[in-house]
């Protein structure tokens, strides 16, 4: 499976009550690239990047299916270089907390 067909899931395992007052779009760059909005409590995956994004999560496919998962710590694919980050780093650190993984 692509991280883009993965990303396309995030929607039914959106949490509204932990992404509580965040709006923000946030670009996956991987094979194909995604962007996913999230605005009054919605949840919306978009094919291709957007122009406006406040974060960019740039990941190999395998490496961001796993990190959304829980399967990989976030800290520590970025420290090897498996994660690269651009934007606002907090909301990066944030996003986990939006998606119940095990509806992944």
């Amino acid at each position: 499976m692509s991280a883009a067909d993965f990303l396309k899931k995030l929607p039914s395992a959106f949490n509204p009550d932990e992404a509580s007052g965040t709006n923000c779009t946030i670009n996956f760059a991987c094979s194909k690239p995604v962007n996913v909005v999230i605005n009054n409590g919605t949840c919306v995956v978009n094919d291709g990047t957007a122009g406006n994004a406040d974060l960019t999560i740039t990941m190999e496919d395998d490496d961001l299916i796993a990190l959304m998962k829980g399967e990989l710590n976030g800290m520590t694919a970025f420290m090897t270089g498996k994660l690269q980050v651009d934007g606002d780093l907090m909301l990066a650190q944030r996003m986990a907390s939006f998606f119940d993984a095990s509806k992944l």
